[in-house]
């Protein structure tokens, strides 16, 4: 059994509208304004609220900026892609995130990556949040043909965009899914304005974006998913169409801003469990031995193969030609991920050939609870065979917190959320 988080992309997806179904399915407030830490930009804020769309209750993630003068909701889309300094505002785009009053704000590549570093992501999270900028980065210079580091990113690259990618990246991680999946996407319809003219929707940066993704549209003549909702869909979700047989634990709804009266303007997501009894699944073993790099290479190597998606990465010393010791480099993946993975380890090490082979592997039943503790709230990573809990784990990363917060050793707080779980089962 594994756990699943279902995208129903059913009147599109947008940033903000994948953040606000995930802070409905349970995602806390407090520890996303956490992960976002400061970015180096004061006066930033971010709320939610319940609202209403055709009838149907969801929450609705907006960024602020205090102290300054907030502009209109009007019926647009700050996620828009523009490269014009001379952006016009007023495009009638399907869900305004924010009414930020500097929403067309632009950045290069390097300063996102700057305010990315200023976060407080995990290290892993910060690399997947490059990946997915320098994607889109790639995508505009495809699209304007200009090289990737004269491209500025205008609505995506302002601040509300910027956290909105922060945000999906960390509460895709809290959640800890084992697969994603995603509805094929209602694109909407009609045309967009921008600075470069009337597009068709969906527009450039959007529609590149999907390549090889099922779309549809419904006839609704506005502009459903924007560039920032494409991303973040298209580089998580692993397979498209309808729900897959699973349990489902938790449901969410995020909002956009229009409020339509036929079908209502909401990302719904999905999260639960596997419903089929096989814990059987395959997987490829990718390997190479390294024996001529610097060994700090090592570590950002590790980084990056997360990053794409392994699912373990590690290293042994061993004892190669010539008597000389070296390291055996061994990646657990996903068979679709090989060639992409493949294609990091030739590019950040000096190794000249990698082998592969499929494998079967067993896996328990797996979950992740909340424990109280005298000392804070630990997430626990259960593990179940047959039904019944078999191992009981505090998430290192829960821990190193609080020991952290609280000035205590790592190991006494092991203990203490380990009692605690005991004492509520």
């Amino acid at each position: 059994m594994s756990r699943i988080l279902y995208f129903d992309c059913f009147s599109g997806a947008s940033g903000d509208m994948v953040l606000g179904a995930l802070v409905d399915a349970g995602l806390p407030l407090e520890e996303l304004r956490s992960a976002l830490g400061s970015l180096g930009i004061d006066g930033a804020s971010v709320s939610t609220e319940k609202v209403i769309r055709a009838g149907l209750a969801a929450t609705k993630f907006s960024v602020h900026e205090t102290g300054e003068h907030r502009a209109p909701a009007h019926d647009h889309d700050p996620h828009h892609h523009d490269h014009d300094h001379g952006h016009q505002a007023g495009h009638q785009h399907g869900h305004a995130a924010t009414a930020v009053a500097h929403a067309h704000g632009h950045r290069s590549l390097a300063e996102i990556n700057a305010l990315v570093e200023r976060s407080a992501l995990p290290a892993g999270a910060k690399l997947r949040t490059r990946a997915l900028f320098q994607r889109l980065g790639e995508v505009e210079a495809a699209i304007h043909q200009v090289p990737v580091e004269k491209i500025h990113l205008h609505e995506v690259g302002a601040l509300d965009s910027i956290i909105d990618i922060l945000g999906a990246v960390f509460a895709l991680e809290w959640f800890k899914p084992d697969r994603i999946v995603s509805s094929p996407l209602n694109v909407g319809g009609g045309m967009v304005n921008s600075a470069h003219g009337r597009f068709p929707v969906p527009a450039p940066a959007t529609a590149k974006l999907l390549e090889g993704i099922p779309v549809y549209s419904s006839g609704a003549q506005r502009e459903l998913v924007t560039p920032t909702g494409a991303l973040l869909i298209s580089s998580y979700a692993t397979a498209f169409g309808p729900i897959p047989p699973m349990t489902i634990d938790r449901i969410g709804y995020g909002a956009g801003d229009r409020d339509p009266s036929d079908t209502p303007n909401v990302l719904r997501v999905l999260i639960g469990q596997s419903i089929d009894e096989s814990q059987s699944e395959q997987i490829v073993v990718l390997e190479c031995e390294i024996d001529d790099m610097n060994p700090q290479l090592f570590g950002s190597v590790m980084d990056k193969l997360y990053a794409a998606g392994a699912l373990e990465v590690y290293f042994a010393a061993v004892q190669m030609k010539k008597n000389r010791p070296g390291t055996l480099l061994t990646i657990l993946s996903r068979p679709d991920l090989r060639q992409n993975l493949v294609s990091i380890v030739f590019r950040e090490t000096t190794t000249i050939g990698v082998r592969y082979h499929e494998v079967t592997r067993e896996r328990l039943e797996r979950e992740i609870i909340t424990v109280q503790t005298p000392v804070g709230a630990i997430r626990f990573k259960i593990a179940r065979l047959g039904g019944h809990v078999v191992n009981a784990s505090p998430e290192f990363d829960d821990c190193l917190r609080v020991a952290s917060e609280k000035e205590l050793a790592v190991k006494d707080v092991q203990a203490i959320a380990g009692k605690a779980y005991l004492d509520s089962h």
